[in-house]
């Protein structure tokens, strides 16, 4: 693990967190899900590239799927 993966992987957490509030406040269920999936995807992926790439999406899916 290097610095950058590792910087990534802490962005991706605090943004699944805001994600994550704001999906049990507003009781919506696509962002508590994909803050959830954010905050614990660095613990599974390693590699930078497919960090940015899964974290890129689970970040953009809130505000194209709206339930």
């Amino acid at each position: 693990m290097d610095t950058s993966t590792l910087l990534w992987g802490v962005l991706f957490g605090a943004l699944g967190l805001g994600y994550f509030v704001y999906g049990k406040k507003q009781q919506a269920v696509v962002p508590l899900l994909c803050g959830l999936a954010l905050m614990v995807l660095p613990y599974f992926v390693y590699g930078m590239w497919t960090l940015l790439a899964v974290g890129a999406v689970l970040s953009v899916l809130p505000f194209i799927v709206r339930y």
